[in-house]
């Protein structure tokens, strides 16, 4: 059976995403996971951070997946399907290895579950738009929009990733106690690994030219900058030494 694309879901899956990047700028509140849980949430009923992070991620991974494989070899190799292997790449790192390597605190099970429906629903719209509504010229792969989006996404990938790995070490395994990240991007900004999450997917929204990925990318710059807003914050309030060179987001802007 074959789908045809449908735009009035896209545009509605597109406008809830930007609306909820407004509403988490709007209501300003740290997200209640990580060094925010236990204040914002005490009583939560909660799940290991490996286990959370890897059920909350998996369906941005596999939905995409899904509806890869469901697709006819002679698609394989056109841009729609390689744009949104980039975004099955990404969320294949995030569940298959961050998962297993994070050193988080423990999880509440209702964070949990709204993460869960958005990396299902976002997970959904990123795909369906790619495979059955995108039209990309055959010399798209030599659009310097494809390119520097490309770019752009794996540099973000790999910023993120190296972030990641900086902010493990911080820590030994069953330790929960703070230290002031160095190295990396973290000697410019406190929110490096956010900073390099928000490269990526705008570098993705550039190179996949679509109002689903531009929507995204406007949700992610929304949560991630607030969460770095407040990570800053809660680093200049704990440590009196804390680098007063070092910002938020944004090296020397914000």
């Amino acid at each position: 059976m074959s789908v045809h694309c449908q735009q009035s879901p896209v545009l509605a899956g597109s406008a809830t995403l930007a609306a909820l990047g407004a509403l988490v700028l709007y209501l300003a509140k740290p997200s209640g996971y990580g060094k925010y849980s236990e204040s914002l949430m005490p009583a939560a009923t909660r799940l290991p951070a490996r286990a959370a992070w890897f059920l909350q991620e998996l369906p941005s991974f596999a939905v995409p997946a899904g509806i890869l494989a469901r697709q006819p070899r002679s698609l394989f190799g056109q841009p729609a399907t390689v744009l949104l292997g980039l975004f099955c790449a990404h969320y294949f790192h995030r569940t298959f290895v961050y998962s297993l390597l994070t050193r988080g605190r423990p999880f509440p099970v209702a964070f949990l579950v709204r993460g869960f429906v958005f990396c299902m629903g976002n997970g959904l719209l990123q795909a369906y738009y790619l495979v059955y509504c995108a039209e990309y010229p055959a010399e798209w792969y030599t659009d310097v929009r494809f390119s520097l989006g490309v770019f752009l996404f794996i540099l973000g990938m790999g910023i993120n990733i190296h972030s990641d790995y900086i902010l493990r070490q911080l820590r030994k395994p069953g330790e929960v106690i703070y230290r002031i990240p160095q190295g990396g991007l973290f000697t410019y900004v406190s929110g490096a690994n956010f900073l390099g999450e928000v490269i990526e997917w705008t570098g993705y929204a550039l190179a996949t030219w679509s109002l689903p990925a531009l929507a995204f990318a406007f949700f992610s710059l929304c949560f991630l900058g607030l969460r770095a807003f407040h990570h800053h914050r809660f680093y200049l309030k704990m440590f009196e030494d804390y680098p007063k060179y070092r910002k938020a987001l944004i090296p020397f802007i914000f």
